[in-house]
């Protein structure tokens, strides 16, 4: 197939989604995945398919590194590769240091930072043979000033910001670009636990005055995604002049 093909890990819904979509827009193949919810899975696959393109929809804990090869196993059967890697899968845990169990621990730092390994394993070889590729993760400003509470979440994403720097510099030799994003706050799911009295005294403490928005995200996403070949191992900040 000429179309150009992307992965976007974690995008049954929010920014996951919002970047699915926004390359569908775009006439990308896409392939979208995420743990769990098979239904919300489904719901966005038809979605996608909308726009008039191949869209594939892989359930599975890609922070697993079997399943995240069963995954790329498809993906060659589909579509040869992928030119755009989106890792985006993640989850959060809100509590205190003394709190947090080694479960807890482990399941953060699989889900969010073992899948960038996972599926940058599996994918750069392609990348590699094909002299081509674009690698985009979705981090967090925590992941470079941390956040109280949020331990696990703060070292995932600062694990994933030196993964990215380094990557970059190894890769850009083979014309493939790594760079990640530094989501502020973000309007989504994992945003909704906040009461409206808290909410509104974080929105307070942005210059923009307002949470972004998912598709904000979606658009540097593809930017990076189409554009600037000499921009590589950047931590681009999206979170309104907050940090």
């Amino acid at each position: 197939m000429n179309k150009k093909t992307v992965l976007v890990t974690g995008s049954s819904r929010g920014i996951g989604k919002a970047i699915a979509i926004k390359f569908a827009k775009k006439g990308y193949n896409v392939i979208i995945n995420c743990a769990h919810n098979e239904e919300a899975l489904q719901k966005t696959k038809n979605e996608i398919e909308g726009y008039q393109v191949s869209c594939h929809a892989f359930l599975g804990d890609i922070g697993d590194y079997e399943t995240a090869k069963d995954l790329f196993g498809q993906i060659r059967k589909l579509y040869g590769g992928i030119d755009v890697l989106v890792n985006n899968a993640g989850i959060s845990y809100v509590g205190l240091f003394t709190d947090m169990t080694p479960e807890d621990w482990n399941r953060v730092i699989t889900t969010n930072l073992s899948s960038v390994y996972n599926c940058c394993s599996l994918a750069v070889p392609d990348m590699v043979r094909s002299q081509y590729g674009k690698i985009i993760n979705i981090s967090s400003v925590w992941g470079n000033v941390g956040a109280s509470c949020e331990v696990a979440y703060s070292a995932s994403k600062g694990g994933m910001n030196a993964l990215t720097k380094a990557l970059a510099k190894e890769l850009a030799p083979s014309n493939i670009q790594v760079n990640a994003i530094a989501c502020g706050a973000i309007d989504t799911e994992m945003n909704h636990f906040l009461e409206d009295e808290e909410l509104m005294s974080l929105i307070e403490e942005i210059p923009a005055n307002r949470l972004g928005r998912a598709e904000e995200v979606a658009d540097l996403v593809y930017h990076l995604a189409y554009k600037n070949e000499y921009l590589t191992g950047q931590i681009i900040g999206l979170d309104g002049g907050w940090i």
